[in-house]
């Protein structure tokens, strides 16, 4: 039965979904079998593995709005054990059409659910906003990943989003729990960077994972050329740490 961790922060630009491709990648190279859920209409997951849908080929949408089956929507991506349920265009519509819907919020839940026990990890890249869609990705999860970037306010918008996650515990899916925190776009040649470290530590005390993501050019390059930084530069910096940081979570357990 897979674990579903949902990558999620309601600011954008925080490198979370370069974390669910990567963390992804990584758990798939560790020999778990994986599926990547693309809940993001710009579909930067999809495309950023090379993953091509054709037109008329469905995608999360038709299995979140029409309940039609995963496994003919689900394609593999390049790496063995790594699938992706894709994302097209039509989802930004998603929330509209499923308002009149019983039970809307529990929609990618049910759909999950049919596969779970074909995964050892569901992992789910949100959008960026706090839409029903999210609330669909944070009902359908067990865990919560998120990425928070070394920036100046780092740390603005968070406060919504924790108070989102526990409406939904209290509503929807008592079980959910925060996995980690996880720093992202670190330079430690920034001091600013170095301060939003501590601020974080400090403010999330034992849940910070000990794996952070550096500013890297061949993070940025990767999806370019539809690969992930495994496939595409695994000796990097970054690399290493999506490395890591697949081993923190798969000890989680």
């Amino acid at each position: 039965m897979a674990r579903i961790i949902n990558i999620v922060n309601a600011k954008g630009g925080t490198g979370k979904t370069t974390t669910a491709v990567n963390l992804s990648a990584y758990l798939a190279a560790m020999g778990k079998y994986v599926l990547l859920v693309d809940l993001d209409a710009q579909a930067n997951a999809t495309s950023g593995l090379g993953v091509k849908i054709d037109e008329d080929h469905p995608h999360i949408y038709h299995a979140i709005v029409n309940q039609e089956p995963l496994p003919s929507i689900i394609k593999k991506t390049s790496l063995f054990g790594f699938d992706i349920l894709p994302a097209g265009a039509s989802l930004a519509g998603a929330s509209v059409e499923l308002v009149s819907v019983d039970n809307r919020e529990l929609c990618l839940k049910n759909s999950l659910n049919s596969v779970r026990t074909n995964y050892d990890y569901i992992i789910i890249d949100s959008a960026p906003s706090l839409s029903l869609l999210t609330v669909n990705g944070l009902a359908a999860a067990e865990e919560i990943i998120i990425p928070v970037q070394c920036e100046y306010y780092a740390l603005e918008g968070l406060g919504n989003l924790l108070k989102t996650i526990d409406l939904v515990r209290e509503s929807l899916n008592p079980q959910l729990k925060v996995a980690g925190v996880l720093l992202t776009m670190y330079d430690k040649r920034n001091r600013l960077a170095r301060a939003v470290v501590r601020e974080v530590q400090k403010n999330f005390p034992g849940k910070v994972f000990e794996a952070i993501i550096p500013r890297s050019i061949s993070l940025a390059e990767a999806p370019s050329f539809g690969k992930t930084i495994l496939q595409f530069d695994p000796d990097s910096k970054a690399g290493r740490a999506y490395r890591q940081l697949a081993d923190e979570v798969i000890k989680l357990t």
